[in-house]
Parts: C-alpha cells; structure tokens; sequence
C-alpha cells in the first residue's frame, strides 16, 4: 500500500528529480509532485511523494536533513480539508 508524504520548507531551487533522488534511497517513489503558485508558477517551497515501500524510514531518516541550506520537514501527509468555496471576481 502506498503512502503520501508531505515535503515541507523546501528550498525554491528544489525540482522533482533532486526530491525523488532523495526519497528513493528509502524505497520506491511513485509520484513527486511540488506545488507552485497558481498566479507565478513560482514554487511555494512544499511537495508531496507518493511511496510504495519505505515511506516511514524515509519520514524519519529525512525529518531535518539539510536541503539547499533548509531543514526539511517531512511527516505523513493528512487528507486535504475541504474550504469554503471563494468566488474569484
């Protein structure tokens, strides 16, 4: 069964290779997905990584590490809230 991730204070220069290349030295990566802001495209500096295997020795073998001069903060990914929706003039 897979696990989602949550991939926080990464550095803006990050990429989906360097994220994935970093997890799958814990197991096998099945999505890396960064957000970037709707309005820029400038990333937010958070992703999610979808795992296979691994993903509990990858939340506790990369909770801190340094990436880019940032600690890294990783743990289990929880369900997305639903907002109130916004009407967009």
């Amino acid at each position: 069964m897979s696990k989602k991730i949550y991939v926080g204070n990464l550095p803006f220069s990050a990429d989906e290779d360097g994220v994935r290349e970093l997890f799958e030295s814990y197991g096998t990566v099945t999505s890396v997905n960064l957000i970037t802001d709707r309005d820029t495209g400038r990333p937010r500096g958070f992703g999610f990584v979808e795992m296979e295997d691994g993903a509990d020795d990858a939340i506790d073998g990369l909770n801190g590490t340094d990436m880019g001069g940032r600690a890294l903060k990783i743990n289990e990914a929880k369900p997305r809230e639903e907002r109130p929706r916004r009407d967009r003039w």
